[in-house]
């Protein structure tokens, strides 16, 4: 009962997305432990089912996740990026690319997002990649072994991904296979 009651009051009472008052519980990010205080919300009905994925993230009321995203509590960015990445409306993809999670909160993100097919990939802007998709290059980038640099914008089609390291992806630049970071490619629309 400590644990609600402290998150009550760091929340005034009310569900730390929404700020409803109804029916409030805690509830614990997966796949943290319950009654870890560090990964715990307070969340109303209607956000538990959408925090669970039993309500579909649709309509202008989730566009609150929004200003959640930029909660100054780290679980409620966590919970509310993971959620944005449900929404499959372009609102949700433009609120993750001006999202801006530091590196602990990025951290308790994925750990919810993991899967038994290996690492999630992510792009600069968090979004999940999957093999196929096709991404740009956010800077200019020197292919080493080739002499060419690849330019800022270009496309990128039909990537794969490095299976035992999140932060890579391959694909052909310039007809040439080469491995890419993470951290230099945006998921194209």
């Amino acid at each position: 009962m400590a644990l609600k009651d402290d998150l009550k009051t760091r929340s005034g009472g009310g569900c730390e997305v929404c700020g409803g008052a109804e029916r409030v519980s805690v509830w614990t990010l997966p796949p943290f432990e319950a009654g870890d205080a560090q990964a715990s919300v307070l969340l109303c009905g209607a956000c538990r089912f959408g925090a669970k994925g039993e309500a579909a993230l649709e309509g202008p009321g989730w566009r609150l996740l929004g200003d959640a995203v930029w909660s100054e509590i780290p679980a409620v960015q966590a919970l509310a990026w993971r959620m944005l990445h449900r929404v499959e409306q372009s609102w949700g993809q433009d609120l993750l690319d001006v999202a801006s999670l530091n590196e602990e909160t990025m951290a308790m993100a994925i750990a919810g997002m993991a899967t038994d097919d290996g690492p999630v990939h992510l792009d600069t802007h968090g979004t999940q990649l999957s093999a196929g998709d096709t991404v740009t290059l956010t800077k200019d980038l020197n292919v080493k072994g080739t002499g060419f640099t690849a330019k800022r914008g270009t496309a990128i089609r039909s990537i794969a991904l490095v299976a035992e390291d999140a932060g890579q992806i391959e694909g052909r630049v310039n007809g040439q296979r080469i491995v890419i970071l993470t951290q230099f490619v945006k998921k194209a629309g």
